[in-house]
């Protein structure tokens, strides 16, 4: 019938994705608030995608250590957009930016828009301060948000990953050495270029500034960084960041008239577990995904991973839960060189996955990327490459 919608209408596709550099805590965008790091990146795949923004629908972001308001309204404000546009913020913590992405395709799979731009941004340079209200009108400043009852127990992230450490047996050897990989991978993929055309330059900065070349002789000398005599130490830990990153999700039917290639979405999945072992929410989820999916372990390290580094324990428990090598994931390094910050993380992830995709030119390939977070959850996320 006339107007009727066709698959194509409701399939969702990413055909854009850019970041920022990583930068450290403190760094390069130490005087910039976070929407104004989101929006440069909003500006960027308007323009990559060639879309006049008073076509898209809405603006989702993520974020995990603002002061409320929302964010994603202010940056599309900040990034030039008609004040036509609306916005939606959204806080799953670190997997805010990868739940932002998914948000987007799955209204675009409900028919309720037809382009999304979404992603997620973080400054922990000029996060709020946050405080509790005393009886008395007083205020208890705090460092973080509680994710969890006090009982059975609300961990900081470094203590919950020494418990997946010693829950899964993660040596210190092993953490040392994944994380000494990631560096690895990060340094050679910057010298070979391959994040130029994911960047958007701001502050001076067009290049992650986690990455250490001289990190090996070092590795054994960091003492245990959350627990005495702990495994977890500041060098098989990520780095803070403050970042941004964002994609344009649209509808098939409007990819094929916009781009020549781009990620189409397959499938999402989201899963809780004990919030003393956050750092393997995310196996839970990828396990909920593959079964959705029909897929296993073969056909994910065949594709392209990319599983956020906030703990190099977490990374190795999680891929033994999932049967999947550790060695398959981030092949360009992850967050442990290049930096976490926290709400942008997710869509970091995407946005690499894009850029990996894009080189390789595999009709088909599947692309998966994966984020643990606070208080016992995951968020996993699974992407085709197809030429249009």
């Amino acid at each position: 019938m006339p107007g009727a919608s066709t698959d194509e209408d409701r399939t969702p596709v990413i055909i854009a994705a850019r970041r920022l550099a990583n930068a450290k805590a403190g760094g390069a965008y130490r005087g910039l608030r976070v929407h104004e790091l989101a929006a440069p990146v909003l500006q960027a795949v308007l323009d990559d995608a060639g879309v006049d923004g008073a076509a898209v629908d809405d603006v989702i972001l993520g974020n995990a250590t603002g002061g409320g308001g929302n964010l994603a309204r202010l940056s599309a404000l900040t990034a030039g957009l008609p004040d036509t546009v609306p916005g939606l913020s959204v806080d799953r913590q670190c997997a805010s930016g990868l739940d932002a992405v998914v948000l987007a395709c799955r209204l675009v799979q409900a028919g309720a828009g037809t382009l999304y731009l979404a992603g997620g941004a973080e400054s922990i340079s000029t996060a709020p301060a946050r405080a509790h209200r005393l009886p008395g009108g007083g205020l208890e400043f705090y460092d973080r948000a509680q994710f969890a009852p006090l009982d059975p127990g609300d961990p900081d992230a470094g203590v919950a990953a020494e418990n997946v450490a010693a829950r899964y047996g993660v040596s210190r050897e092993r953490q040392d050495a994944y994380a000494l990989e990631s560096h690895r991978r990060a340094c050679a993929a910057a010298d070979r270029g391959v994040f130029g055309q994911e960047i958007v330059p701001l502050a001076g900065l067009g290049a992650d500034q986690g990455p250490r070349r001289a990190l090996a002789p070092l590795m054994a000398r960091f003492p245990a960084a959350f627990v005495a005599g702990g495994t977890v130490t500041a060098g098989n830990s990520c780095p803070y960041s403050d970042g941004a990153a964002a994609v344009v999700v649209t509808t098939l039917a409007k990819a094929r008239g916009l781009a020549a290639h781009g990620l189409v979405f397959t499938g999402s999945a989201t899963a809780g577990t004990d919030p003393s072992l956050m750092g393997v929410g995310a196996a839970g989820s990828t396990r909920a995904l593959m079964d959705a999916l029909g897929a296993g372990p073969d056909r994910l390290e065949a594709g392209l991973l990319e599983f956020n580094e906030a703990f190099a324990a977490q990374v190795i428990a999680s891929a033994g839960l999932l049967g999947l090598d550790p060695g398959a994931f981030n092949r360009d390094g992850g967050a442990l060189a290049l930096g976490h910050p926290y709400g942008a993380s997710g869509a970091v992830l995407v946005t690499r996955l894009y850029a990996q995709a894009a080189a390789r030119a595999e009709q088909g390939v599947t692309a998966v990327a994966m984020v643990s977070a606070a208080g016992g959850m995951g968020t996993s996320a699974a992407f085709e490459w197809r030429v249009f």
